[in-house]
């Protein structure tokens, strides 16, 4: 490992968290006229910058639709051309930029300014024309940047990162933003799948063979066979389970006859089903998160791959399959 090389890596982090922890301290009640702006909107949250502090812009607007702050992104140069047309008078207009006179994001004060939208401005220079137009502004100055040439966007950008995260979670706060909301907002991705995929959502309808306690092995075996979960629910006579017989228990019944007495196939065969079924067996119901269905299979004291789906009177409605949680993502 080259220890320059690491060494210049240690200086650039501590560098850009040094920059974070004096932005930290110099900040005032501008942060909170900004919070209290936002939570006044009642339209659309619009972001824009040019360049690198684009593109946090551009993030910070993500960050904010997806814990309950609608916003989109509003590129200067296209705003010229024709985009302006998307901020309507009840906007609110964040604007991101490290010199605050990026000629392009003054181009839109214009347009901002007759509609009377007000304005929230992060900006590395106070006394910009950005700043000097703002109804709020946000210092995300820095010293320096991390570029030893001190040019590229670097400390600089990881300011206004850091402001933009800090307005999002104080905002997640104010507005009791909680996870149900937060998997609302992603339901493609793992995240929302594991808030708000239900075992209902993915169960094997149907897919649950059953037996009755007075059925013999054999007919267990077929109904696993046929079945093809891997197991086969055993009912009483109300049609509630009271056991489960799965592929694991019908090795285990032919090797334990193996390792005893004398003791023929035809007669393993004709057991019943109460004789070789485990009791008080693990089981779902269809409103169960999956998630939860996933944790029950897997940090048991013994792994297990299929559950069965119980309704509120107990009986089966459906069983699911270790790979049916994984193949949904989880």
């Amino acid at each position: 490992m080259n220890n320059n090389s690491l060494n210049v890596g240690r200086d650039v982090i501590r560098q850009e968290a040094d920059a974070l922890m004096t932005m930290a301290e110099r900040m005032n009640g501008d942060f909170d006229k900004a919070i209290e702006l936002i939570l006044a909107c009642k339209g659309r949250i619009v972001f824009t910058g040019m360049g690198k502090h684009g593109l946090v812009a551009r993030k910070t607007a993500a960050t904010m639709s997806s814990t309950g702050t609608p916003c989109f992104f509003l590129h200067p140069a296209e705003a010229a051309h024709g985009d302006l047309g998307m901020v309507e008078k009840e906007d609110l207009v964040i604007a991101v930029s490290n010199s605050g006179n990026t000629s392009e994001v003054l181009g839109i004060l214009p347009y901002i300014q007759r509609h009377q939208n007000k304005l929230i401005a992060m900006v590395g220079n106070i006394n910009s024309e950005l700043a000097k137009n703002a109804d709020v502004v946000l210092d995300i100055s820095v010293e320096k940047e991390a570029c030893p040439l001190n040019l590229a966007p670097t400390t600089s950008t990881t300011a206004a990162i850091a402001m933009g995260d800090a307005l999002a979670v104080v905002l997640v706060n104010k507005k009791g933003f909680q996870k149900d909301d937060f998997a609302l907002r992603h339901p493609g991705g793992t995240l929302g799948k594991r808030l708000l995929l239900k075992v209902g959502d993915i169960m094997r309808a149907g897919k649950n063979p059953t037996i009755a306690t007075t059925d013999t092995f054999d007919k267990a075996v077929g109904a696993i066979t046929g079945g093809m979960m891997g197991a086969v629910t055993v009912v009483d006579e109300n049609g509630k389970m009271v056991g489960i017989i799965t592929d694991g228990d019908v090795r285990r019944t032919f090797h334990n006859a193996a390792g005893g007495k004398n003791i023929s196939v035809t007669e393993i065969l004709n057991q019943h089903a109460a004789d070789i079924m485990t009791k008080s067996a693990l089981f779902t119901t269809t409103d169960t998160l999956a998630v939860k269905a996933l944790s029950i299979m897997e940090d048991g004291k013994r792994k297990i791959f299929v559950l069965p789906v119980l309704d509120e009177n107990g009986c089966p409605v459906g069983m699911v399959h270790l790979h049916d949680l994984v193949s949904a993502g989880l």
